[in-house]
């Protein structure tokens, strides 16, 4: 199946690194003239230059900032709703400023994305892809704001969906388990980490934001073109279990993952 995005302008928030890069680069890859949105901090001008597409400075929780961005763009046929923040504190000890900057990050910049989007959508339809996450529906410890979050896109989804349907444009998540990026990169770096969360995956491992992005192109294709309201796991099957397949009576573990003995 060849994916073909000629004439299609993309945009894509978060972009210049991890998941919403590798979207960015695949949509470019395959025609789409592409462009990122992150924070001045971020450089996604220098970033989008690596696959020849454009980055703008923007705010994601700013709604002037974002309408500034979008002003500078032809009405957009992709939107990928990809920025987003993690940061670990305990229940007991996540301060308010935590809590109140994952969700203006999180929900609130998502949300401003895609009323923004939609209003320039809405008279020519196209697609909108949210990254939400597997920790929409499980509650991982010291996760608390990322949690409900993450939790929010979903009702952000299936409203979007139903609303946005009829001017045409599809709405869609893509919801990631554990992905070698910036935020994680230190976790993969732990065999004592990784070994035993990777033992309840059923593909042995953690994935890469390639293959995050894989999903997320598909779905703003239009091989996907009777697909909205879907989230889509992209997790290597880790919430298909309740228990993994992995021990060390049946597996090794080594460089990075686990396989079955030989």
């Amino acid at each position: 199946m060849v994916l073909d995005f000629q004439g299609q302008t993309a945009i894509v928030t978060g972009g210049a690194n991890g998941i919403g890069f590798a979207a960015a680069s695949q949509l470019a890859a395959s025609g789409a003239s592409v462009f990122l949105f992150d924070l001045p901090a971020e450089n996604p001008a220098q970033a989008a230059a690596r696959f020849g597409g454009q980055g703008i400075a923007v705010d994601v929780c700013d709604r002037a900032s974002l309408a500034a961005a979008f002003a500078r763009v032809p009405a957009p046929d992709i939107v990928i709703v990809n920025a987003g923040i993690a940061r670990q504190e305990a229940l007991l000890d996540a301060t308010d400023e935590l809590w109140r900057r994952t969700l203006d990050v999180n929900l609130t910049g998502a949300f401003l994305t895609l009323q923004t989007a939609a209003r320039l959508m809405k008279n020519k339809g196209g697609a909108i892809v949210l990254t939400a996450s597997t920790n929409s529906w499980d509650g991982e410890a010291a996760l608390t704001a990322y949690n409900a979050s993450k939790a929010g896109l979903l009702g952000i989804l299936h409203t979007a969906a139903n609303e946005l349907g009829p001017y045409g444009i599809r709405v869609n998540a893509v919801c990631p388990g554990l992905i070698r990026t910036r935020l994680t990169e230190s976790h993969f770096e732990r065999s004592e980490v990784v070994k035993p969360y990777f033992q309840q995956i059923a593909m042995g491992r953690g994935g890469t934001p390639q293959e995050v992005a894989a999903a997320i192109v598909f779905l703003a294709s239009a091989a996907a073109s009777y697909i909205t309201g879907a989230a889509l796991v992209v997790d290597g099957g880790q919430m298909a279990s309740k228990f993994g397949p992995w021990s060390e009576d049946n597996a090794i573990f080594a460089d990075g993952r686990w396989r079955l003995k030989t």
